[in-house]
């Protein structure tokens, strides 16, 4: 099979290891096959919709991206958003300098930037997938509805399964969910497929119209909203400011009251400008080792 390559350089500290050892035990890409070496996968890409294979592995100063078609610039940017390679992280080491609680965690696990969803869509998808279940259960149903409507693709001999365009789940029934979160993911497909649920769309709006245009969506609460957005298209300075396992992890981290207000949280958060999601990404990376995606 032909490949293609190409590289990604990332500006301020990156850590591929860091990030590979995340994906390895994130539940929601849990199917992966891995090395230890290499991360694989295949996604349907927002350019086209079209299922992709694709390999990365370190490289100095960066990664080394091999695909399974020609990546243009869409794709490219695809794969950097993914690793979050598409903002310059030099500015986020510089906060730990003023924000030593910041700072100890960037010592511990220097490097680690956010690790997105193949896509927005795919992000909503596995935030409705989710709600009120294991994440265990949840992983296994969406790699069910994967196996029925996406793409089986041969990455490095490795058979990987793209997760379905919006369009082949838009009239979808028998995805092993109940009833009612069918309706949602039809709701969400339909979105996608208008494009609501796209990185570029997202990312034209501040942070705070994207998020309240997310919870209109079926299914969609203000976690969900903000796992989108964050984890989805990777907006790199958004906070949510209605999570409580981030605020607890918060709470303990700075001595904050038990009754603090979400504004408290908030004001915290705004030091961390404009690197809200990195951080808090990684305090609760750090706290939990790996991210606990569910309402």
């Amino acid at each position: 099979m032909t490949t293609h390559g190409f590289t990604l350089t990332a500006e301020g500290p990156f850590d591929f290891a860091d990030s590979l050892r995340f994906v390895e035990d994130w539940p929601a890409t849990s199917a992966l096959p891995s090395d230890g070496r290499a991360l694989r996968f295949a996604y349907c890409a927002e350019a086209d919709w079209r299922p992709i294979g694709v390999t990365v592995t370190g490289a100095p100063g960066g990664v080394a991206v091999t695909t399974t078609r020609p990546a243009g610039p869409g794709i490219r940017a695809e794969v950097a958003r993914i690793l979050s390679l598409d903002v310059d992280g030099a500015g986020f080491a510089k906060l730990g300098e003023t924000d030593p609680v910041l700072g100890d965690l960037q010592r511990l696990r220097p490097g680690l930037r956010p690790v997105c969803f193949w896509s927005p869509w795919e992000a909503a998808c596995w935030a409705v997938i989710v709600q009120r279940s294991s994440m265990l259960i949840a992983s296994r149903i969406k790699q069910r509805i994967a196996e029925r409507y996406g793409a089986l693709v041969e990455v490095d001999g490795q058979p990987c399964t793209a997760f379905p365009p919006p369009v082949s789940l838009l009239d979808a029934g028998g995805l092993g969910l109940p009833a009612q979160k069918e309706v949602w993911v039809r709701g969400l497909a339909r979105a996608a497929h208008d494009g609501l649920l796209t990185t570029e769309h997202l990312r034209s709006l501040a942070p705070e119209e994207a998020l309240a245009e997310l919870r209109a969506l079926p299914g969609v609460g203000p976690f969900s909203a903000g796992l989108i957005l964050i984890r989805g298209a990777g907006a790199p300075d958004a906070f949510p400011g209605d999570e409580p396992r981030l605020f607890a992890i918060l709470r303990e981290a700075y001595g904050l009251a038990q009754d603090a207000p979400p504004s408290a949280y908030r004001k915290l958060a705004d030091s961390w400008r404009p690197y809200r999601s990195w951080a808090s990404f990684l305090f609760r990376a750090t706290a939990y080792g790996v991210m606990d995606d569910r309402d």
